[in-house]
C-alpha cells in the first residue's frame, strides 16, 4: 500500500486514513522504550508487537561481509519475521540485552521522552516536559532498502552509501553489524506490516510480480553522540537530502515515513540543534507568511495537538471549513518544523493549499502578516470545528439584564456552533456597549475575539516646519513649528496656524509651498491630505489683510546679475533668489505704486546700519533717462535653478535702477516691463512680478535672511522616536468614540442609523493572547506605517485591572513567547519572527536563517504581531 502524499491525494478522507503512515518511525534501545512502558499505564502496555531478528543476507547472494572499508560495500541482510506476541511476556528485564531494539512512531517517542525526562529531573525541581524544550542532539537518519521475501516471511535490507551521508552510513555499520551478539528488533509502531499487505497488493493487481524496492527512513535515537555533519560534510563535499525521494528510483514504490529535510541540524557556531529551530525557505516574497507560521508553530498548545492525533478531530461535513485540508497542510509542516534533524523546510504545499482556499495570497506579491495569521486561524478552526451540526442561535439583547448572564448566555451560544483547538486556546469574548445620541438607548452585546487589535495612540500627530511671512512687511520671517494629526486634512494645518500666529479678525492665511525661489503650489483646498506634504517640502505662511472685495494677488519674485565662467568666458546671468513675496493688488494704479508696495515688503530685510541712513519712501534714486522697452514678449531660458540668460546682443549693461517686469508664474519669460507712470491692468486672480536688481542697490539688504527656509522636517534629522506603552495602546482600544459616518448603528429606539457612542471592555481572556499593532494606515492618497516603538512587558503583562469581570479565572498575567516584526515601509520590506526557546533563549527566525538572540534585543520598533501566553499560577 503506497502511502499517498498531500500532492498526490485528491481524496481527504484517504489522506487521513493514510496518516499513520506519514509518521516517522525511531529505532530506539528497547530497555530504554520497557523503562518509559512500565512506569505508565497499562493502557499502551497491551498492544501485541512484531518480533523480526536478523540473519545473514542470502537473499543477495550470500552471507553479509565484515565490512572494514565502508566506501566499498553497502550494508545487506534480513529481518525474518518471528510472529506476534506481548512484549511484555516474552521478555523479561534479564533477558532484554544491548542488542534488542524497538521501532516506535513519533507519538510513542514523545511520550516515553517525556516519562525520562520528567523522571530525571522531577528531584531537581526542573518544570515538565514540553516538546518546545527538549534537545534532541542525539537523532539522526538512516535511510533502508526494503523488499518483501513472502517465501521467508522476511524483509531483505540494503543500507546503501548513495542514499545516506558518510558519517550516518558508518553509523549503521556499528549498528547493524551480525558479527557480535544476535540483532532483534521489535516494531511497536505497526510500520512494517504495510510492507507485507502491500507485497500482497501488488501481487493480486499485476499477472507477474516483479522485484519492488520500498524506503523507509529511521531515525536512530539513544546510540551515538549527535552528528557533527561539518565533518561528513569535508568527506563527501555535500550533505543527504532525506525528505526528496520521489517515485521511480529503480522502478519500485517509495514510502516515506520521515518528515526531516535535511540531515543538518546545526546552529551556526556547530552547536547541537534543538527540536523546531528549523527555518523555512522563501519561495519568494513570502516571509510575511513565513513569519506567522513559525509563531504558530511555537504555540504550546498547538503544537502538541498537531503532534498528537489530531486527524481524528478533522471536520470533512462543515460547509465553512476547507474537508481539512488547511489543517492537514499546517499540520504536516508544523511536524516538519518539530522533525529531527530538520534544517530548513520550503512550505510548498502549504504555499499551495493557501492559495487554493484564501486567491488573495495567490502568487509571490508581498502580504501583511496579520491577515495571513487571522486567515489561518479561522481556517484551523473551521477545519476542526468539532461541531458537525450547527444549531441554530438568536443574539439576543441585554435587555436589562446582568451581565453576567448575557455573556454567559452569549458564550453558550458561541460555543454551540463553535468547539475546537482555536477556540479553546485562543478566542476570548469581549463586551460592546452601543448608546444612541438622541433617545439614549444602550444596547449590549457580547462577541469573541480571536486578537486585539490595538491602535497606536502617539503616532497620530505630525510636527510641521513652516516659516511665517507678515502682511505689510513690518516684521522679519517667523519660523514656526505646528502639530497637525498625520492623516489629517489642510484645513487642520489653518487650524493648527490661527492658533500658533494668534492671528486678529481682520487678517488670512495662505499657505504655500515655495521652490527653487519661486511658489510651487498653494495649499487652498481644505479637504485635501496631509499626507501630500512630503518631509523635504519648503512651506511658506503669508499673513494677509482680509478683503471684501476679493482683490487679485500680486506674487513678486526676485533676480540678481551674476558673472559665471562658461568654458573660460565670463557670461552674466540672471539668478533667482529669496523667498517670493506676497501682497493684495489694492490701492494699486500705477507701476509707482507696485514699486513702492515691494519695497514696503522689503523694508524689514534691509541691513541694520542702512535703516539710519536711508530714506524708507524713496531709497533708489531716480534716472534722468528712461529705458525704451520693446512691445511683444522676450524669451529667457529657464533652469531648473531659475537662473535666467540673454543673450550677448540682448543683454544691456549692468543697469543701477532697479526694474519691474511682468512674468509668468515661473519667472522665466517675461511679458512687458512695469513703467511707473503707466497703469496696471490685471484680470487675472494672480499677478506675478519679477524684480531684477541692481548689484550696489542689492548691497543694503540681508539676501541671506531673505533666502533662508527651513524644511517641513529636516531630512537627515533625527527626532527623538516616539514611545508608547503597550497599556497605553490597550487603554485607546477600550476608550469611548463615536462611530464614523460609514459605520452608523440602527437604533432600534428611533427607529433610524444613528452615529452612536460605542465602548469595548474585555471580559474573558484566552489562554493565548494575541495583540496585533495597527502600525499600517491607509488613506485615500497613500499608505502609510507608524515606526513608533512599543514598550511591551516580556514577562509580566498583567491585564488584571482591564477586565471587566472575573468570572472565576484566577490570573490575567501573560507572558511573550513569540514576535512577529516587519522592518521597512509599506512598499517594501521584510518579515521575521522572534520565538522564545525556554529559559532566557530567544531564536531569530529569518526565513531559512534561524539565530539566537538576546532577550534584550527583541523589543524593537518592528514589532507587530505579539504573542502571550497565559501563566499559571503558583499555589
Amino acid at each position: 500500500m503506497s502511502v499517498a502524499s498531500p500532492e498526490e491525494s485528491p481524496d481527504s478522507t484517504h489522506r487521513i486514513d493514510s496518516l499513520n503512515g506519514e509518521q516517522s518511525v525511531y529505532f530506539v534501545p528497547l530497555r530504554w522504550w520497557k523503562d518509559a512502558q512500565e512506569s505508565t499505564t497499562s493502557e499502551s502496555v497491551d498492544k501485541r508487537e512484531v518480533l523480526y531478528t536478523a540473519t545473514t543476507g542470502s537473499s543477495y547472494g550470500g552471507p553479509m561481509k565484515l565490512i572494514n572499508n565502508i566506501f566499498n560495500s553497502d550494508i545487506l541482510f534480513d529481518l525474518r519475521r518471528e510472529g506476534d506476541g506481548l512484549l511484555n511476556g516474552e521478555t523479561g528485564e534479564a533477558s532484554v540485552s544491548g542488542r534488542d531494539f524497538a521501532l516506535v512512531s513519533s507519538d510513542m517517542w514523545l511520550q516515553a521522552l517525556k516519562w525520562h525526562h520528567d523522571n530525571k529531573n522531577n528531584e531537581k525541581g526542573v518544570k515538565s516536559f514540553s516538546a518546545g524544550g527538549v534537545d534532541r542532539g542525539d537523532v539522526y537518519p538512516v535511510q533502508l532498502r526494503l523488499s518483501v521475501l513472502q517465501e521467508t516471511n522476511s524483509l531483505a535490507v540494503k543500507i546503501c552509501k548513495k542514499d545516506n551521508s558518510v558519517e550516518c552510513f558508518r553509523r549503521a555499520c556499528k549498528i547493524f553489524n551480525l558479527d557480535s551478539e544476535q540483532l532483534r528488533i521489535w516494531d511497536i509502531s505497526g510500520q512494517t506490516t504495510l510492507f507485507f499487505e502491500n507485497d500482497v497488493n501488488s501481487s493480486k493487481d499485476c499477472q507477474q510480480q516483479t522485484d519492488q524496492e520500498m524506503l523507509l527512513e529511521l531515525q536512530i535515537y539513544g546510540l551515538s553522540d549527535s552528528i557533527k555533519l561539518k565533518e561528513s560534510k569535508k568527506e563527501d563535499g555535500s550533505t543527504q537530502q532525506t525528505n526528496g525521494i520521489t517515485n521511480g528510483t529503480n522502478g519500485g514504490t517509495i514510502f516515506r515515513f520521515g518528515r526531516s529535510n535535511s540531515l543538518s541540524f546545526l546552529g551556526k557556531a556547530g552547536e547541537a540543534g534543538t527540536l523546531g529551530l528549523t527555518g523555512l525557505q522563501n519561495l519568494g516574497n513570502t516571509c510575511f507568511m513565513n513569519s506567522s507560521l513559525q509563531c504558530l508553530a511555537h504555540t504550546p498548545k498547538l503544537v502538541d495537538f498537531f503532534l498528537g492525533e489530531y486527524s481524528r478531530e478533522i471536520n470533512l461535513e462543515n460547509p465553512l471549513g476547507m474537508k481539512g485540508e488547511i489543517a492537514l497542510a499546517f499540520g504536516d509542516l508544523l511536524r516538519s518544523l518539530w522533525a529531527p534533524g530538520a534544517s530548513t523546510v520550503a512550505p510548498r504545499t502549504f504555499k499551495a493549499k493557501l492559495a487554493r482556499f484564501a486567491p488573495q495570497f495567490t502568487g509571490f506579491n508581498q502580504h501583511d502578516s496579520q491577515e495571513l495569521l487571522a486567515f489561518l486561524l479561522d481556517g484551523l478552526h473551521e477545519d476542526l470545528n468539532r461541531v458537525k451540526n450547527k444549531p441554530y442561535v438568536e443574539a439576543k439583547d441585554g435587555d436589562g439584564r446582568p451581565d453576567e448572564e448575557v455573556a454567559d448566555e452569549y458564550w453558550r451560544n458561541h460555543v454551540a456552533r463553535n468547539d475546537s483547538i482555536i477556540v479553546d486556546v485562543c478566542q476570548g469574548q469581549y463586551k460592546s456597549t452601543l448608546v444612541c445620541p438622541i433617545c439614549k438607548k444602550v444596547s449590549v452585546m457580547f462577541d469573541p475575539f480571536m486578537y486585539l487589535s490595538l491602535p497606536l495612540p502617539c503616532t497620530s500627530m505630525r510636527t510641521m516646519d513652516l516659516t511665517v511671512m507678515s502682511a505689510d512687511g513690518g516684521s522679519l520671517p517667523v519660523s514656526l513649528t505646528v502639530n497637525v494629526p498625520k492623516f489629517g486634512k489642510f484645513e487642520d494645518l489653518q487650524k493648527a496656524l490661527v492658533i500658533a500666529c494668534s492671528l486678529p479678525d481682520d487678517e488670512t492665511l495662505l499657505v504655500t509651498e515655495v521652490y527653487n525661489n519661486r511658489i510651487l503650489r498653494f495649499l487652498d483646498e481644505p479637504t485635501d491630505s496631509l499626507t501630500l506634504i512630503r518631509d523635504g517640502d519648503k512651506l511658506v505662511v503669508y499673513r494677509l489683510k482680509k478683503d471684501a472685495d476679493n482683490s487679485p494677488l500680486i506674487v513678486f519674485m526676485h533676480q540678481k546679475l551674476e558673472e559665471q565662467v562658461i568654458l573660460g568666458k565670463s557670461s552674466p546671468t540672471w539668478k533667482a533668489f529669496g523667498i517670493p513675496l506676497v501682497s493684495r493688488l489694492s490701492d494699486v494704479e500705477n507701476g509707482f505704486d507696485v514699486e513702492k508696495m515691494y519695497l514696503k515688503l522689503l523694508s524689514s530685510f534691509k541691513m541694520p546700519t542702512e535703516l539710519f541712513t536711508e530714506n524708507l519712501e524713496n531709497p533708489i534714486k531716480e534716472e534722468a533717462i528712461d529705458k525704451e522697452v520693446t512691445d511683444g514678449t522676450t524669451s529667457v531660458e529657464d533652469t531648473n535653478s531659475t537662473n535666467v540668460k540673454e543673450t550677448a546682443e540682448s543683454l544691456p549693461d549692468p543697469d543701477p535702477v532697479l526694474r519691474l517686469y511682468l512674468t509668468d508664474d515661473r519667472g522665466s519669460s517675461i511679458e512687458s516691463e512695469i513703467l511707473k507712470e503707466k497703469p496696471v491692468n490685471n484680470k487675472s486672480k494672480r499677478l506675478n512680478v519679477l524684480a531684477r536688481w541692481p548689484v550696489k542697490e542689492l548691497d543694503v539688504y540681508d539676501t541671506c535672511l531673505l533666502s533662508s527656509l527651513p524644511e517641513v522636517s529636516k531630512f537627515g534629522t533625527k527626532r527623538p522616536q516616539e514611545t508608547v506603552s503597550l497599556y497605553k495602546c490597550l487603554e485607546a482600544f477600550l476608550k469611548e468614540e463615536p462611530l464614523g459616518p460609514d459605520d452608523m448603528w440602527y437604533c432600534p429606539g428611533c427607529k433610524e442609523h444613528r452615529q452612536a457612542i460605542k465602548k469595548l471592555d474585555l471580559w474573558r481572556l484566552p489562554e493565548i493572547l494575541v495583540i496585533h499593532l495597527k502600525r499600517f494606515s491607509y488613506s485615500r492618497f497613500m499608505k502609510n506605517k507608524l515606526e513608533a516603538y512599543v514598550d511591551f512587558p516580556i514577562d509580566g503583562l498583567d491585564l488584571s485591572s482591564y477586565i471587566s469581570y472575573t468570572n472565576g479565572q484566577t490570573t490575567y498575567r501573560y507572558m511573550l513567547y513569540a514576535i512577529s516584526n516587519h522592518y521597512g515601509s509599506m512598499g517594501g520590506g521584510h518579515y521575521t519572527a522572534y520565538v522564545h526557546h525556554g529559559g532566557d533563549r530567544w531564536y531569530d527566525f529569518d526565513d531559512s536563517q534561524v539565530n539566537k538572540i538576546s532577550q534584550e534585543k527583541i523589543k524593537t520598533s518592528a514589532a507587530y504581531v505579539l504573542f502571550y501566553k497565559r501563566l499559571v499560577e503558583d499555589k
